[in-house]
């Protein structure tokens, strides 16, 4: 219901921002348009790799790699698989929620998700690219 809610107000202030300028207006959508058009790729083969690795590992296996008793090792591996692995925040999260319920701990997840999130050693080509190396 909230969804609907933000997709409500979203419209809301397009349409607003379409009578008070319509050619700014238009220029954003363009603009928007095409940084989707240059993400698109990247985001589609991510979520492309991440369904293919769920579905070939099963609860046993990921349990078994980075359940609650791979300790240390388990850590350590999530963390590194963490900071090379390229998945955007709303596509990490899921992943965590599908994880835990695969049977891996939570240490190895918050490990796994605090490394994507901040570390990026695959990120930072994209990261430079848009941001710049400053």
């Amino acid at each position: 219901m909230s969804n609907y809610i933000l997709y409500g107000i979203t419209v809301f202030l397009l349409i607003l921002s379409f009578i008070k300028d319509k050619n700014k207006t238009k220029k954003s959508l363009l603009k928007a348009w095409k940084a989707f058009e240059n993400i698109l790729p990247e985001f589609l083969v991510i979520i492309l790799l991440v369904g293919v690795l769920l579905a070939v590992l099963n609860a046993e296996v990921i349990s078994k790699i980075i359940g609650a008793d791979s300790g240390w090792f388990g850590v350590i591996l999530a963390a590194i698989v963490g900071a090379v692995t390229l998945i955007p925040g709303f596509v990490a999260f899921p992943t965590a929620a599908m994880l835990l319920q695969g049977g891996a701990g939570y240490m190895q997840i918050g490990a796994f998700i605090s490394t994507l999130m901040m570390v990026g050693i695959v990120t930072m080509p994209v990261e430079i690219k848009y941001f710049g190396k400053k």
